[in-house]
Parts: structure tokens; C-alpha cells; sequence
């Protein structure tokens, strides 16, 4: 049927025509993006398998980046490890040289740099965040995706707990030295092991006479118990803590061969027992010299048990001899008004040699002590004086490095024992650091290769056939131009019907 009204050819060609504009359309969008889908409806069940693919490209990618990371980081941890163990054996030999019974040097020194190397372990343990309570003394998680599960997409390396700390504490080497033997208490026969003291919340005290860095000081020490009471090492430990956080922490608290309390220092000082004969961690006999003790490794020379400090007038002079060197220190009402300031004023011109004054244990008068052997003479002053004997003689330190119950070498002996355990311990972190940073290096592999799993079938999903898409733009190129030309013919065709009514 001929119509004027409706021309059913041209909305057909119309129509092609849209089709094909669209379809031209798409076929070009698909060749410069690339993409087959380019929006939800090109493939909207494509595209959601292609998103979630995409998804875990993107996780895997910083998964591998995560562990880039972490394996840097261990690396790190892994050479400062690998330095800490070369400082280990420096101090296996320092306190394999001080535990010959033959060695004639001077142990104060080799405990000097014995103490430092100690001081440098924590240090080098704490910048790569492996010391007790350290950033990566822990359980160290590294996502890095991939997996069926959060456990399955992570990696686990377990550094925590105090055996896989490195600082000097978590190596059980911090309160080691390879002085000569520790100060104990004349007498004392109570051993710290296999008991337990200082029940009910009692306490003992210790009074500590020392110089510290050409400083003298005294200091009260208070070891606190629990209502069962606490055991020996732990007596030792709050000990140490103790004595740390009063700024004495060149003092070591340890325990003989035989489990007796002792002390133990490079600096001078003596320690009382202020519990006397009531004393649970000592059990000497009932005189007050039994609960006191002078730095058995240094020459101690007592002075006068009632000090008489010059007043008005009136001075005293020490004269100190050692190594051919002569010090005179002169005394008067005003840099000896008190006992501190007396101790202060002849410290400051005897530390430079290494002799040094403090109180004394009973706190009635001055003692002297130093690594090396010295002499003092005291002239003028009252009858009861600093050495208590007006005297120009010259009077001599004594000597006891063996007052405890053990050897000479017995601080050399445990260092090297407990150097051994920790060199033991250090080897076991190493092991875990090294397996982490294989495990890290085995999970990058894996997740670059799902990466490029899943990047090949995302593209299979998502990606255009460029091969395809360039047959389909010149197909639909000429139904374009073939539905302009039929459209053309479907317009023309009502101009029949003015031949029909000529």
C-alpha cells in the first residue's frame, strides 16, 4: 500500500540506520579504549567478574609492595644482628682473657670496655626495634593478599617474646661483668637459689656509699617482697632495676658460685645491710662488719671511725702518693664544713688518678679507695682526724680480691657462660629472621605471578579483540552508508503518488 501519511520504508531505514550508528559507535569506542566493556551494559555479569579480578590485582600489587618492605626491613634487623654477634665475640674474648687465673693485667679495664660493648648491644638492639618490648620484637603480620582467607593472604613472623630480644637485658648479659671476684658479706652462707624470701611484704634495705663518675653519692636501695615472698633471681633483678634507676647502674647485683648475694663495679663503693641481724637475704654472724662490704676488686684504705673536721683556723693536709705522683690536699672550715664537702674537695684533686674518697659504711667517717695501689699521710689537724691518727707516715690500702666465696675469675666464668647462652639465643632470632625473609621473597613470587594470572584473565573478559573490532567499524561503516542510501530511496518513494494524481 502506497500512503502519504506513514512511510513505513523510511522508518525502517531509520531505523537500521540508529543501529548501525550505534553499532559504529561501540565499535569505535571499544578500538580507542581497548575495552570490549566499557560500560555496565556492554557486559554488566563481565564486568562484575572483571571488577573483582581487578580488585584482587590491586591488593596482590601493594601485597607486594607490603612485602618489599617488610623483607627491607629484615635485612636491616638481619645486619644489625650479624654486627651484635661479631660484638659478642669480643666479649667472649675480653671474659675468656679475665678467667685466667694467670692474668696480670688490670680486669677494671678489661671490665671497661667489657661494660660499654654491653651499653652498644642495646643501643644497636633498639635502633633496629629488636630490643625488649622493641617495635618488631613481636609478631610480625605482612598482608599480602591472594589468599581464600585473611590467615591465608598473610605472613607471620613471629620475633616477640624476651628470647627473640637482642638489647643486653633479653640476652641475659646485662648484669655480667669480668671484674675479679664479686663484694660479698663476710660470713654470709644464705644462698639465693631454691627459696623464696621477703614474705608477707617485708622489705630489706642496702645503703650504697659509691662514686660515680667522680661524684660521690650515697643511696638507700630498697629490695620489696610479696605476700608469698619472691624468689632469689628475683631479688636480684629489682636489685639491678633498682640500682639502675638510681643512677648507680655500674653496680651489679649477682650471686656467687654458690648462690650468695654480691656485689659487683668498676667505681668505688661499700654496701650495708641496714637489716643487721634481722637480714633474710644475708645470714652472717651478729657484728655490724658483717652486713658491711667495700669493692673488693679495689685498694680500700679506712680512715677514722669518728671524723673530726678542721674548724676555725685550723687545716689538714692529705698528702697521696701513687706512681711516683704526689697530690696534696689541703682542708679547711670552708671546703670541709660538712663530711660531703670534705669527700667533694678531695675528690676533686685525687679522681683525675683514680683515687677516690666516700663515706664510709657506718657513715662516721671518709675510706679511700682505687684500682691501684696508693699511700696517704695525713698531717695536722685534730687528734681524730680523716685517717684518725695525726700522722706524717704514710699509710697503705689492703687488698682482698678474694673476699667472696669464690675465685677471682668467678664474674670471667658466668660472662662466658652466659655469652655462650646468649650467642645460642642470638643464632635461634637469626634463624628466624633469615627463614622470614625467605618466606617474604617465596610470597612476592607467588602474588607477581597471580598478578599476572589474574591480569590475563581479566583481560580475556574485559579487553577489546582489536582484530574484530576493526572488521565490525568497517562493517558498520557500510550498513551506514547503505541505510543514508535506502533511507534516501524510502523518502522519495511518496513522490509516486504525484503520478497518480496527474
Amino acid at each position: 500500500m502506497i500512503s502519504i501519511q506513514t512511510n513505513i520504508d523510511s522508518l525502517v531505514a531509520q531505523q537500521n540506520l540508529n543501529l548501525d550508528n550505534q553499532f559504529q559507535s561501540t565499535t569505535i569506542q571499544q578500538l580507542t579504549s581497548g575495552y570490549r566493556i566499557n560500560k555496565s551494559g556492554d557486559d554488566a555479569a563481565g564486568l562484575a567478574v572483571a571488577n573483582g579480578i581487578n580488585s584482587d590485582i590491586a591488593q596482590l600489587t601493594q601485597g607486594v609492595n607490603n612485602a618489599s618492605n617488610g623483607l627491607s626491613q629484615l635485612e636491616i634487623v638481619d645486619g644489625g644482628l650479624s654486627n651484635i654477634s661479631t660484638i659478642l665475640n669480643r666479649l667472649q674474648t675480653l671474659a675468656t682473657e679475665s678467667a685466667s687465673a694467670t692474668f696480670t693485667g688490670s680486669r677494671v679495664t678489661l671490665n671497661q670496655e667489657y661494660s660499654g660493648l654491653l651499653s652498644e648491644i642495646t643501643r644497636q638492639a633498639s635502633n633496629i626495634n629488636l630490643n625488649q618490648g622493641g617495635s618488631f620484637n613481636q609478631d610480625l603480620s605482612v598482608f599480602i593478599g591472594g589468599g581464600s582467607s585473611t590467615t591465608n593472604s598473610t605472613v607471620s613472623i613471629n620475633l616477640s617474646g624476651d628470647e627473640n630480644g637482642v638489647d643486653a637485658t633479653s640476652l641475659g648479659l646485662a648484669n655480667t661483668n669480668v671484674l675479679g671476684a664479686g663484694t660479698g658479706f663476710t660470713g654470709n652462707t644464705q644462698s639465693l637459689n631454691d627459696t623464696t624470701f621477703l614474705a608477707s611484704n617485708a622489705s630489706e634495705s642496702f645503703t650504697f656509699n659509691a662514686v660515680v663518675n667522680g661524684t660521690a653519692t650515697t643511696q638507700t636501695i630498697t629490695v620489696t617482697g610479696s605476700t608469698d615472698g619472691i624468689s632469689g633471681s628475683a631479688v636480684i633483678a629489682q636489685l639491678n632495676e633498682k640500682l639502675g634507676a638510681a643512677g648507680l647502674q655500674s653496680i651489679v647485683a649477682t650471686q656467687s658460685s654458690t648462690g650468695e648475694l654480691e656485689f659487683s663495679s668498676t667505681d668505688a663503693f661499700n654496701v650495708t645491710d641496714n637489716a643487721g641481724s634481722n637480714s633474710v637475704l644475708i645470714t652472717p654472724t651478729t657484728t655490724a662488719a658483717d652486713y658491711q662490704s667495700s669493692n673488693a676488686v679495689n685498694y680500700v684504705l679506712s680512715g677514722g671511725t669518728t671524723l673530726a673536721l678542721p674548724t676555725g683556723s685550723s687545716t689538714e693536709t692529705l698528702t697521696f702518693q701513687q706512681n711516683g705522683q704526689t697530690i696534696d690536699v689541703t682542708l679547711n672550715a670552708t671546703n670541709s664544713a660538712t663530711t660531703a664537702d670534705a669527700i667533694a674537695t678531695i675528690n676533686a684533686a685525687t679522681g683525675q688518678y683514680g683515687i677516690y674518697a666516700l663515706a664510709n659504711p657506718a657513715g662516721d667517717g671518709i675510706d679511700f679507695q682505687s684500682a691501684n695501689t696508693f699511700t696517704v699521710a695525713d698531717s695536722g689537724g685534730a687528734t681524730t682526724d680523716v685517717l684518725g691518727v695525726a700522722s706524717t707516715s704514710a699509710q697503705s690500702p689492703t687488698y682482698s680480691p678474694t673476699t667472696s666465696s669464690g675465685a677471682e675469675t668467678e664474674n670471667a666464668d658466668r660472662a662466658i657462660t652466659a655469652i655462650n647462652a646468649a650467642i645460642a639465643q642470638l643464632g635461634l632470632t637469626q634463624g628466624i629472621v633469615g627463614a622470614g625473609e625467605n618466606t617474604l621473597n617465596y610470597a612476592i613470587n607467588l602474588a607477581q605471578s597471580q598478578i599476572t594470572n589474574f591480569s590475563s584473565e581479566e583481560s580475556s573478559i574485559k579487553d577489546a579483540d582489536i582484530a574484530t573490532s576493526a572488521a565490525n567499524l568497517s562493517k558498520s561503516q557500510v550498513l551506514e552508508q547503505t541505510a543514508v542510501a535506502a533511507l534516501a530511496q524510502a523518502n522519495a518513494e511518496p513522490q509516486a503518488i504525484l503520478k497518480l494524481l496527474q
